[in-house]
């Protein structure tokens, strides 16, 4: 069969690497893609969002099987509008991708869940907001839009001043547009995230290996947060018997709540957790592959994603055999442009990519790049996903920083601790 993947990103980039590999797939095309897709796809000048000329390459080139990777494409019912075409989609529809486009909405759902999550409270008023701020606790709050932000939309504050900054910014500067209009005030949770995503069909969920995302900017989780500056998995943070607790009491009260609310999800469930002293509570669900927590986790995958996903589609997932997994640990980097998550130049010629590309058990993937005259240039904030296996994560981070002290552009920096927690837990 053809398969397209939507999105241009090196979750994108991952997916299409990984379908390419089933022997159930001829072609696999990406939409818009980027230059790294260009190498292991085939790319198509279509904007993720123009879904009647998605729909359209799609009927004209015989693809079977459609793969939609970002949040937006999602929350604006791309996988519906395949439907409604005939065409096969992966991915949850309009009404159940609500779960990520909504922080609001996602609270509702916890509760009525009865997950365990933050105390909150939603607002549309930035003046109701800083009296609840007034006369809430000094230990801190997390101040969150309730719309799509391209994971920036998350304000963590240690103090009452730095909440009333945030929701000034959110809801009065509108520093993320119209997805501040609505906005969720909650109780600051500490402990370390990790991050477990699911496979399901609204009735079965397989559970994938747990990873841990390394959200802030800077080394030692300083700075902003960004979209994401490194992963790894698997994380021990998350043993057998936390994970078989996450499925029981958070991965399936949410699917039969979102089922009661005629939301059936069918597709990545992906669940945010703090693991915090009284047990895991659940900071945000995202409604599609974590970037980049997808990256290392397809590059361990060795089940055929193609099954998975039809069986997906076709609500069997109760039939297929477990998932397999290459044993070794694997380790994500994140090379990003100077000034990300602020304001960045594009259009920087990136050097070295042939030279890591050589090293055994690493991959790069292409996150924001482009071709420019047959060079690669940077496009993104967040460039490339330097991705590596090892014997132990130790190992896999030794690989991955080999292979991105080979490449630089102007400006390019990176995170020089990725996967540490996990080895200093490891060697405790």
């Amino acid at each position: 069969m053809k398969a397209l993947v939507i999105g241009s990103g090196g979750r994108e980039h991952a997916l299409a690497w990984k379908l390419g590999q089933s022997p159930k797939v001829s072609k696999v095309y990406v939409a818009p893609g980027n230059a790294g897709t260009a190498l292991d796809a085939e790319n198509v000048p279509i904007s993720e969002k123009d879904f009647p000329a998605l729909i359209d390459f799609c009927k004209k080139n015989d693809v079977e099987l459609v793969v939609v990777g970002p949040e937006a494409p999602l929350s604006a019912g791309a996988v519906d509008a395949f439907a409604k075409a005939g065409i096969r989609a992966f991915g949850p529809n309009q009404k159940a991708a609500r779960i990520e486009g909504s922080k609001v909405f996602c609270k509702e759902v916890l509760n009525k869940a009865f997950v365990p999550t933050a105390a909150a409270k939603a607002f549309d008023s930035a003046q109701d907001a800083y009296r609840y701020v007034d006369e809430g606790d000094e230990g801190g709050f997390v101040v969150k839009a309730d719309g799509l932000a391209a994971g920036k939309g998350v304000v963590v504050a240690s103090s009452k001043a730095e909440a009333k900054e945030a929701i000034k910014q959110i809801a009065e500067d509108r520093a993320f547009g119209d997805a501040g209009a609505r906005f969720l005030v909650e109780e600051r949770l500490t402990g370390q995230e990790a991050s477990v995503l699911a496979i399901t069909d609204g009735h079965t969920i397989v559970t994938l290996q747990p990873a841990q995302d390394h959200k802030a900017a800077y080394d030692g989780d300083k700075g902003p947060n960004t979209g994401g500056m490194g992963a790894y998995c698997p994380a021990s943070l998350v043993d057998d018997e936390k994970l078989h607790w996450i499925e029981e009491k958070v991965l399936l009260p949410t699917v039969v709540t979102l089922n009661r609310l005629d939301a059936q999800f069918k597709g990545v469930l992906y669940a945010g957790l703090m693991m915090t002293p009284q047990g895991p509570r659940v900071l945000e669900y995202n409604a599609r592959f974590g970037d980049p927590e997808c990256q290392p986790l397809l590059f361990r995958l060795k089940t055929d994603l193609v099954d998975v996903i039809e069986a997906t589609i076709d609500e069997r997932l109760s039939e297929i055999e477990p998932l397999v997994w290459d044993e070794r640990p694997a380790v994500c980097v994140v090379m990003a442009s100077q000034g990300y998550p602020g304001s960045y130049e594009k259009g920087f010629p990136i050097s070295g990519l042939e030279e890591a590309a050589k090293l055994p058990d690493v991959k790069v993937f292409h996150a924001g790049t482009k071709l420019v005259n047959q060079f690669v240039c940077t496009n993104g904030g967040r460039v490339l996903d330097v991705v590596a296996l090892g014997d132990t994560v130790a190992d896999a981070k030794r690989k991955a920083y080999e292979a991105v002290e080979k490449i630089s552009w102007q400006g390019s920096w990176y995170r020089t601790d990725v996967a540490d927690k996990e080895i200093k837990a490891v060697q405790n």
